[in-house]
């Protein structure tokens, strides 16, 4: 793969010279002059329930960047409170992600690190009259609620005492009760116009192994209790997530202040114990615009139900916006950073355009990727002026643009493949491209002229045979003489036969969410998405290693397949066209 990966610098990879500006960057310039915080500490918190897509790149992006922007550190933290969705296949997957976007944690931390902590919590504010075990149902703990317009209405549960709530909470720690019989839920405010407040849950019965705790435990903490008590005792000082939280922030505060587990060093002695620092601190929330990207579908649910319902071939799938599939398409690290830098932090949800992925695609490729031929439908070209077996070298620069790339050498012989639309026997307006007793420059090689057009019975081009200037390659007095147009060749008896996939965006409608008309994402799948053909690639692209990009020339950019390409089988997938084909549809 081209190295075009950055270097990391303990959190993340080396900083820009330009000095980034957004509101959350502003926070911390302002909390570091005013001695607020000596350090500055972020976290990236996945829950272990899915792939990442490029949403999370990038909240990885941000939360890495800052730290390493301002001499701090970012751990890796996995919410794992809810083992019922959660898989080891995750948690390995996600670390790859991180590490494949360049950047490195501090620490790996997980929120079962926390959970006597947690445990502990709980039972400070059972004692401190703030929390209480109520034996509602699910639905009838909805139909307590009350709605937007009117307030809630008090559990019956919600005034027991102190001692039979440390009991009933002890008794579901030791496993007595059914799942959903009973919850743990903070008392709070019923009428809160936030309903958040409205007596959340904090604790819930499942009896499901752990793949961390085992069997240790048949309660799980809920995830905005535990994710702002493990942003606490973990000293975060800056807890940055997305907007959809901006409405939790005030449950997010409740917790952390009333657990306090800065002013209750009984309560991380846990910590102690397993050999983690006790770091206890109040972090700030701040929330900021998700990444909603046109023609993708973002929601772990439906990119599970793609994955489970066999519409595409895995979660990393090139056609995924799972960082996996990504990867696995072609996009490469810098492109993904590069695309978040440009996507910019702000408050305001907004609808980025898929071609801006693309363009820091290409972007990026176009300085890190070398140049190769390859025909993805071919034509035999035979130029019959030349002797049965003749067989040369040709010198051709790695990239036209950086010599440090070097050259590589490109058999020639009698017998070429080109691309099948680079020939038309009735050509359109404007076309420069071969015709029957037409010239066009073969990518250096010289001028060729088409002579005869051979059919099959259906009366289809099977071969083209003609005639190459000998006097016309680069360099020689022949080369200068005027043609319409240039283009590329592989040699016949030299080129490999490879497995071309071709790629476009999953879904041909800009909102596949959109289900005015009764439709459903599953209706909006692109049938152009993904073809497979069978090309020929010069031996140097065939000889590449996995995971290498190049930019086949006139075609795209292509990458060899992560899994499944090898030097006698090659298989490369279209990361991105060389133009935006989507700009005229």
């Amino acid at each position: 793969m081209s190295e075009n990966t950055a270097p990391n610098a303990g959190t993340a990879p080396e900083a820009t010279p330009v000095e980034k500006r957004d509101f959350i960057r502003q926070i911390v310039r302002e909390d570091l002059a005013s001695g607020k915080h000596t350090a500055i500490k972020t976290r990236f918190p996945p829950e272990p329930n899915g792939y990442l897509h490029i949403g999370h790149a990038k909240s990885i992006c941000l939360n890495f960047g800052i730290a390493g922007e301002f001499s701090g550190v970012c751990n890796l933290r996995f919410d794992d409170t809810n083992p019922a969705r959660e898989d080891p296949e995750y948690v390995a997957a996600i670390q790859d992600d991180v590490r494949w976007l360049g950047f490195e944690w501090n620490e790996l931390r997980h929120a079962s690190d926390y959970f006597d902590a947690y445990y502990l919590g709980a039972q400070k504010l059972i004692r401190d009259g703030k929390a209480y075990v109520c034996d509602l149902s699910a639905e009838e703990v909805r139909a307590y609620r009350g709605s937007l317009t009117e307030p809630g209405r008090e559990s019956p549960y919600r005034n027991r005492s102190v001692e039979e709530n440390l009991d009933l909470f002890a008794r579901m720690r030791a496993g007595e009760f059914a799942d959903g019989s009973r919850t743990l839920r903070a008392k709070i405010d019923m009428a809160s116009g936030n309903i958040n407040l409205r007596d959340p849950a904090i604790y819930r019965i499942k009896h499901v192994e752990h793949q961390n705790t085992g069997n240790a435990w048949p309660i799980y903490p809920m995830y905005d209790y535990a994710h702002a008590l493990g942003d606490a005792l973990e000293g975060i000082t800056h807890s940055l997530c997305t907007l959809e939280f901006e409405d939790h922030r005030p449950l997010y505060d409740w917790c952390v202040d009333n657990v306090d587990f800065a002013n209750s060093p009984e309560l991380t002695q846990p910590l102690v114990d397993k050999g983690l620092p006790r770091e206890a601190a109040k972090p700030r929330q701040i929330e900021f615009s998700r990444l909603n990207i046109n023609y993708t579908v973002m929601s772990k649910r439906k990119l599970m139900a793609l994955v489970t319902e066999n519409l595409v071939d895995g979660w990393d799938d090139p056609r995924m916006p799972t960082l996996q599939g990504l990867r696995r398409r072609g996009y490469s690290p810098a492109a993904m950073r590069l695309f978040a830098e440009r996507v910019g932090i702000s408050k305001q949800n907004s609808l980025i355009d898929f071609s801006v992925l693309e363009g820091a695609l290409r972007e990026d490729l176009d300085s890190a990727a070398a140049r190769r031929m390859a025909v993805v439908e071919p034509l035999k070209f035979v130029l019959t002026n030349l002797a049965e077996g003749h067989e040369e070298s040709l010198s051709f620069a790695n990239h036209p643009k950086d010599e440090s790339f070097g050259s590589r050498q490109v058999p020639f012989g009698r017998e070429l493949w080109i691309e099948r639309e680079d020939f038309a026997e009735v050509p359109p307006k404007g076309w420069k491209r071969l015709v029957p007793g037409g010239e066009i420059r073969l990518r250096g090689a010289g001028i060729a002229r088409v002579d005869e057009v051979i059919k099959d019975d259906a009366g289809n081009v099977v071969e083209l045979r003609g005639w190459l200037d000998p006097e016309s390659r680069p360099g020689m007095e022949g080369a200068n003489r005027k043609v319409k147009g240039t283009i590329h060749w592989v040699s016949a008896q030299h080129a490999v036969a490879a497995e071309i996939r071709l790629y476009d965006r999953l879904f041909s409608v800009e909102n596949p969410d959109d289900e005015a008309d009764g439709k459903t994402y599953r209706d909006y799948l692109n049938p152009e998405s993904r073809k497979v053909v069978t090309g020929y690639v010069e031996p140097a692209a065939a000889s590449a290693a996995p995971e290498t990009s190049f930019q086949f020339e006139r075609t795209g950019y292509f990458v060899a397949d992560r899994y499944d390409h090898r030097a006698d089988r090659p298989v490369f997938n279209r990361s991105v066209t060389l133009r935006d084909i989507w700009a005229s549809k």
